[in-house]
């Protein structure tokens, strides 16, 4: 009987367990125009078909192929050797969910090093282990702060990314919850007089950036506490701006959150990316997430255990703060090495190195005719370019050039910005890196 043959009667008796006359009743819920016709891949050997893959593989440009200058939330940052060869080691990279903590204390002990490291970094008390990224971070602090004041607002600012919106939309839809906007002044930082005079008996919470959304050192932030009353505040940080500036921990923040994927994880394609989620001691017990602590097993040495489990596969449904399944270990893992190995000088110094390219970007541009940055602010490594046209166009005459711009800003997304795009700089950019950049854009525009 031929290979066919076998594969057709394979087909049918898996038809008849089904119940079904013919495969295509499987796919019924699937509309006929979202259907393809199958996938045409060659018949080739295993060497021929890595051949095929690496040809594939080799359209992709890196950034010392093609210059990168895209940022808003997902940055390039240089991952030491040392991290990369630490986080690969078995014992590591095949680990989950450490629900035995006996035989599980080298993952939990990392994961309380990341805690410990994180508060100390953001100048909170406690830190959970994780959370899915930026975005979940603060839909879980903004469902945090109902569950402690009862409230149903949160005033984010009027330049919160789109994406970070909807994510924050659809964690609090289910609890009435509204989101409003507060305005920026000229200089796009809050403005403290619009925000007080929006704050009401129902504000949950106020949500603020530092740096914002545009890169920019928001100096108000440091008010904020003294605006927002009794309503929770939350601050969402880039974590290695704070290697120089003052953590929201000292300027009375209740809640911090960020994006923990620029601290030693590759960008991936977009992930996966690490949440981080911070916030005062008195309000451990409402924080979503889990919490690993150190204490002593029955024989008096140290050992790790997760103290805090309030998720909904651990107690009533009614009473878990939380749904999240997973943390990101592995990426927790990834920043905690990348921290321990940089200590607070070394993270200083990255910081600073991000401060002064963005700084040396803007003077070019500056010097060449163009309009950057579009706020005069102090900003840490991002800032706006205005564009005279479509900055969707700009980009793709930029990677024909072989530099990768900004991320987009299309005109009339944000009060004030025509069409713009928003550059980063990290430490890993060159004079080259930057030069290159100005001279397409010459060619472009």
């Amino acid at each position: 009987m031929s290979s066919d043959s076998l594969h057709m009667n394979d087909m049918q008796d898996m038809l008849r367990a089904m119940k079904l006359d013919s495969w295509e009743e499987l796919f019924k819920d699937i509309p006929k125009e979202a259907r393809k016709d199958g996938i045409n891949i060659p018949s080739m050997d295993e060497y021929e078909l890595f051949r095929y893959a690496k040809k594939l593989a080799d359209k992709n440009k890196d950034f010392f192929q093609m210059p990168n200058f895209l940022g808003a939330g997902v940055y390039f940052h240089f991952i030491p050797p040392a991290v990369l060869s630490l986080a690969s080691r078995s014992e590591f990279y095949t680990s989950y969910t450490p629900y035995q903590a006996e035989i599980s204390q080298g993952m939990l002990q990392v994961l309380f090093e990341y805690q410990s490291l994180i508060a100390e970094l953001t100048g909170m008390d406690v830190a959970n282990s994780s959370m899915y990224d930026a975005s979940t971070s603060l839909g879980e602090a903004a469902r945090m702060a109902n569950r402690i004041n009862r409230r149903r607002e949160i005033l984010v600012p009027e330049n919160l990314h789109w994406e970070k919106e909807s994510v924050l939309k659809n964690y609090i839809a289910g609890l009435g919850m509204k989101v409003k906007k507060y305005p920026l002044n000229e200089r796009s930082m809050v403005d403290l007089d619009g925000l007080s005079s929006m704050i009401t008996k129902d504000t949950a919470a106020v949500y603020a950036e530092n740096p914002n959304f545009f890169g920019i050192i928001d100096e108000n932030v440091v008010h904020l506490r003294e605006i927002v009353g009794d309503s929770i505040l939350i601050v969402g940080v880039n974590p290695i701006s704070l290697g120089v500036l003052k953590p929201p921990g000292e300027y009375g923040a209740d809640i911090v959150i960020g994006e923990g994927q620029i601290l030693g994880n590759p960008i991936s394609f977009g992930g996966p990316l690490l949440g981080i989620f911070a916030t005062k001691m008195k309000y451990v017990r409402k924080m979503p997430g889990r919490l690993i602590g150190m204490t002593k097993d029955a024989e008096g040495r140290r050992a790790f255990t997760m103290t805090l489990q309030t998720r909904e596969q651990h107690i009533r449904r009614g009473k878990a703060t939380s749904n999240i399944c997973s943390n990101e270990a592995l990426c927790a893992l990834m920043s905690t090495l990348y921290l321990a190995y940089l200590g607070s000088n070394g993270l200083r110094k990255v910081a600073k190195k991000n401060m002064e390219n963005a700084k040396k970007l803007m003077h070019m541009l500056k010097s060449e005719g163009f309009d950057a940055p579009h706020f005069d602010a102090p900003h840490f490594n991002e800032f706006l370019l205005d564009l005279p046209k479509n900055p969707h166009l700009v980009n793709k005459a930029l990677i024909a050039k072989g530099v990768q711009g900004g991320y987009p800003i299309n005109e009339g997304c944000f009060r004030g910005i025509g069409h713009a795009m928003l550059l980063c700089t990290t430490e890993i950019h060159e004079d080259e890196d930057m030069r290159r950049l100005v001279e397409a854009l010459k060619e472009v525009l």
